[in-house]
């Protein structure tokens, strides 16, 4: 493949762009109304949202609570990927090396990478493609076992130096939850992991966490997963400002983070996001490219990537990032994150101006739920 080779020579960007190129507070029209959507999506339901939108060709930008904090989850993926992506570029290894699976590397979670066995050799190719189209932990945490956890960090903390809080693996955050509940809990292997995900209840998880760690559940320093969620979230780890990832997108799509075939490679692969399907997507126009990243943990869920719809043979692009609070129903959480995306077509930003274009917007669908959702699992 060209892009391992070329890549794998050693070559790199001449210069890596310090911070993101300022976006411009939007007053056009698309913008107010766009705001008094948002507000009356923040007002219909549990979830709280939080909203960045770009307009890549003008620079005009909108925030709607993106100036707070929010947990990311699994949209950590993107930069853990663009790091990749940077050793690839100064020669570190190609597409086609093979990353060895260890017993660390277990997480319970989506994909497929944690059902190989101990000492099998995957291709960092693979591992790209289930990291971000299926969202796999396991293969995340082997990525970020090649790397380095730090020089995710330091990627992000070069391109976007406000606005993000530490990433961790994804291992950690499991082992630091439950390391809230009980002592001994940080110590506990992938496989256990992997046991304590299979529980269908919280006091059924709650009570083989005790098992593991040989501590009563009554013994434990908070008295529930929800107080422990709390907990984390708390910390701040792994979430950042939405304004500040739309920063570091729109700089991974104007090719100031990544080589120009590693910038499209990775695009690529974004646009084959096999998560979220309800989420933003499902409420822009048919016809659309969206180059995202999902991430969903226990009440709180996101979707960001860029927008690109072609329109009298040009092009334009746009950049929504979106997470929402809260809600412990991920199909409402998830219903919110598409209305945001019929909202976004609807205030004119991809119809010319033209505000609710119904030829091109289709009404996000009513939420239906016959039966009671399961709250996301960690």
């Amino acid at each position: 493949m060209a892009l391992a080779a070329g890549l794998a020579s050693g070559a790199t960007l001449s210069t890596r762009a310090q911070t993101p190129p300022p976006a411009m507070a939007a007053h056009s029209p698309w913008a107010e109304h766009l705001r008094a959507d948002l507000a009356r999506i923040d007002a219909s339901g549990k979830a709280r949202i939080g909203v960045y939108v770009q307009d890549l060709d003008t620079g005009e930008a909108l925030s709607y609570k993106a100036d707070q904090r929010w947990y990311l989850a699994s949209m950590v993926k993107v930069p853990v990927a663009m790091t990749v992506m940077r050793g690839i570029e100064r020669g570190d290894y190609t597409l086609d090396t093979a990353v060895t699976l260890r017993a660390s590397d277990y997480v319970d979670g989506a994909g497929t990478t944690n059902r190989q066995p101990v000492g099998q050799p995957i291709p960092i190719r693979v591992l790209l493609e289930q990291m971000i189209i299926y969202s796999d932990n396991t293969a995340t945490d082997m990525l970020i076992d090649l790397v380095g956890i730090a020089e995710v960090n330091a990627l992000v903390e070069s391109l976007v130096p406000e606005g993000f809080r530490r990433i961790t693996s994804l291992g950690a955050i499991r082992r630091t939850l439950y390391g809230s509940l009980a002592p001994g809990a940080e110590q506990l292997g992938g496989k256990d992991l992997l046991l304590l995900h299979r529980e269908r209840s919280d006091a059924a998880r709650l009570q083989l966490l005790s098992s593991l760690v040989d501590v009563p559940v009554a013994r434990f320093k908070l008295p529930s997963l929800d107080a422990a969620y709390n907990a984390y979230y708390a910390s701040g780890l792994n979430s950042a400002r939405l304004d500040a990832y739309g920063g570091l997108l729109s700089l991974l799509v104007g090719g100031q983070a990544l080589a120009p075939e590693s910038t499209a490679y990775l695009l690529k692969l974004m646009e084959r996001v096999a998560t979220g399907t309800n989420r933003i997507k499902a409420g822009l126009p048919a016809g659309v490219r969206f180059a995202h990243k999902t991430g969903t943990q226990r009440r709180r869920t996101c979707d960001g990537g860029l927008v690109r719809l072609a329109e009298d043979g040009q092009q334009r692009r746009v950049l929504v990032v979106a997470c929402t609070r809260d809600e412990p129903s991920l199909d409402r959480s998830e219903f919110a994150l598409m209305q945001v995306g019929a909202a976004v077509c609807r205030s004119g930003l991809l119809t010319k101006g033209v505000h609710d274009d119904e030829a091109i917007c289709h009404a996000a669908p009513a939420l239906r739920i016959d039966r009671q959702p399961v709250p996301a699992r960690p």
